[in-house]
């Protein structure tokens, strides 16, 4: 299937089949892909909690306005955001970028000491919006590759992010979660799967400039 037929195909999956489960090998691709999405300045301020556990994913469903998709999803994946970014965590990001291309220090020096002092300018609510946004990115590409591997999936924000945090001990990992993709196969009798995709003309979302 081409990229183009791909998202052509994939819909917000209204109903999973409970019965069907991704492989661990397609499981692993999409870690991979989570892994490999851009973040601005490559920090990567997130992580994904991947919920494969029936009775969990019921009490979850509860803290989602009981979307039945995290109930019958074959995994639910949790876009966290990591609460404390700062120093430390910066720092570790460039001992990785010296270890793995043996760059060296005197060369990543001044850019480590501009992002350092940047967020420690930064309110907490500015890099807290900051780090959202990267996890909407991550959202964005597993959606492309779910599609691109025939995976379904349905993109949800209605959640209760505080609940979720309790249940999985987010709050011991200092993280904060912010998505829920539920994935799987879409059930046969799903109807939304048989919809017309509703979009604008491309000429209303395109501006050419020659």
């Amino acid at each position: 299937m081409g990229n183009i037929k791909a998202l052509e195909w994939r819909y917000a999956t209204k109903k999973f089949d409970a019965e069907k489960e991704l492989t661990s090998e397609k499981i692993e691709i999409l870690k991979k892909a989570f892994n490999l999405t851009a973040t601005s300045y490559g920090l990567q301020p997130l992580k994904l909690v991947i919920v494969k556990n029936k009775k969990l994913q019921e009490k979850l469903q509860n803290f989602s306005f009981n979307q039945k998709q995290v109930g019958t999803a074959s995994h639910v994946l949790v876009i966290c955001i990591e609460k404390k970014v700062g120093k430390e965590f910066i720092e570790n990001y460039f001992k990785r970028v010296k270890h793995v291309r043996e760059t060296p220090e005197e060369i990543l020096a001044p850019f480590k000491e501009f992002l350092i002092g940047d967020f420690e300018a930064k309110a907490s609510t500015e890099i807290t919006q900051w780090a959202i946004n990267q996890a909407y990115l991550s959202l964005g590409n597993l959606l492309t590759v779910c599609a691109i591997e025939e995976i379904d999936a349905c993109p949800m924000e209605g959640f209760q992010p505080d609940e979720y945090d309790k249940l999985l001990k987010l709050e011991d990992r200092n993280l904060r979660s912010v998505l829920v993709l539920p994935v799987g196969y879409r059930a046969e009798d799903d109807m939304f799967s048989s919809f017309k995709k509703v979009r604008r003309p491309l000429e209303d979302v395109i501006i050419e400039m020659d």
